[in-house]
């Protein structure tokens, strides 16, 4: 059980975080009306401050931008009875998170209101617990692509009034146009709206640049469902046939063992599937993958959007000089060009201690070295033969792939 420093109780709270929704002051409790009406200094988007106006006697700031220098101000009034209004909960997709990581809990007071997903869910009937909430404010669409699972419900917060119909768009492109959306608007304000529909034949216009969606998941016959386990179908991914096989592909995640929030170096990336997988097994994760030839890493982009995955970092380079200056990796997949000079040994010197090394090759010089590498520094070593079922005239045969040596390792700690 976790205790609080106790230095942090000597502090007083100086920074007042309010949640505010649309229907402004009416649905703000008693203290935090005061502490607006104390503030020194208020901050807010230009919605939030009008909103409060009537209690503001501070000065009212509006955010600058970059946002960044807008979390300075705040900071710079450390000690001065301060409130930063909010939407919602600022704790939810909010600004809240941000302040935080400058500014010790300890110094603040949070009041929220209910955020925008709680409002939809209400409005809906649906189990909050039971829904998938997706930010994609100032983030891009394709995000929403994994969770687009058959009879799954999403709720989705959007950039502004062009957001539903982008969003009905990509739900139609995939094969997800039967799905029943749901645009709410200004929620909990006078201009509060809810209009449903199918997703293909979106057509509301004049949306509320505040506004929410709700998708309730209907796949057709050909919908790109993102299946959940490892090792997803080779089809799925645009190649040139240099692309880790589905079942070979599985077996490498299950030995690089992903975990929440850690980054990946896929080296010698060719589709990029492998940092794609690492980063479809949680939302935290993250990938770099590696690529000398710019062909294929254009299909990199191409693929980790299509997947949901547009975070994936694509460093084109040749091994082992694109390495440097990289973040230190928790994890390193090497699957093209291991066996050229110094590929390898970078790799071990820039994983951190504890991190797990998977190399896998099919290549006798990429054995050779895989080999070697055992019987230097330890680890495992496994042999994955693969065949499949394909018509010999007319009857069925047994067709062998190549081979595939894996070596797996655990740095020392």
């Amino acid at each position: 059980m976790s205790t609080l420093d106790p230095s942090c109780l000597a502090v007083r709270p100086w920074l007042t975080v309010v949640g505010i929704g649309e229907d402004g002051l009416a649905g703000l409790g008693d203290e935090a009306k005061r502490a607006i009406a104390a503030a020194a200094t208020v901050f807010g988007g230009e919605r939030h401050l009008d909103l409060a106006a009537p209690l503001i006697a501070g000065k009212p700031v509006r955010w600058p931008v970059p946002f960044d220098a807008a979390v300075q101000a705040v900071v710079d009034g450390r000690g001065t009875p301060t409130v930063v209004l909010a939407s919602g909960d600022p704790f939810f997709f909010g600004v809240g998170v941000t302040l935080s990581r400058r500014i010790a809990i300890a110094e603040m007071r949070v009041m929220p209101a209910p955020s925008s997903f709680s409002l939809a869910a209400a409005r809906l009937g649906w189990a909050l617990q039971d829904v998938t909430t997706v930010s994609l404010h100032g983030r891009p669409l394709d995000l929403i692509r994994p969770h687009l699972q058959p009879g799954a419900r999403l709720l989705a917060l959007t950039s502004d009034g062009d957001g539903p119909a982008a969003l009905a768009a990509l739900l139609t492109a995939t094969g997800f146009g039967r799905s029943m959306l749901t645009v709410l608007e200004a929620l909990g304000g006078s201009e509060e709206r809810v209009t449903h529909g199918p997703a293909g034949s979106f057509a509301l216009t004049n949306v509320n640049a505040l506004n929410l969606c709700a998708i309730e998941v209907v796949a057709d016959a050909e919908a790109r469902v993102l299946p959940r386990a490892a090792g997803l179908d080779d089809g799925l991914f645009e190649h040139d046939g240099q692309i880790t096989k589905s079942e070979v592909r599985a077996i490498t995640l299950s030995a690089l063992q992903p975990r929440r929030g850690e980054l990946l170096w896929d080296i010698g990336a060719g589709s990029g599937s492998i940092g794609i997988e690492w980063m479809l097994a949680d939302v935290a994760n993250r990938a770099i993958a590696i690529e000398q030839h710019g062909e294929r890493s254009q299909r990199i982009r191409r693929n980790a959007v299509a997947f949901g995955v547009p975070g994936l970092v694509l460093v084109e380079g040749v091994a082992p000089a694109a390495l440097t200056g990289l973040p230190t990796p928790d994890a390193i997949f090497i699957g093209g060009g291991g066996s050229e000079a110094g590929v390898f040994d970078a790799a071990v010197a820039a994983l951190k201690p504890g991190g797990r090394l998977v190399a896998n090759g099919v290549t006798l010089e990429m054995e050779a070295l895989l080999l070697a590498a055992h019987q230097r520094l330890g680890g495992n070593l496994i042999r994955i033969d693969i065949a499949r079922a394909s018509p010999v005239g007319g009857m069925t045969g047994w067709r062998p792939a190549m081979p595939v040596t894996q070596w797996r390792w655990v740095k020392p700690s």
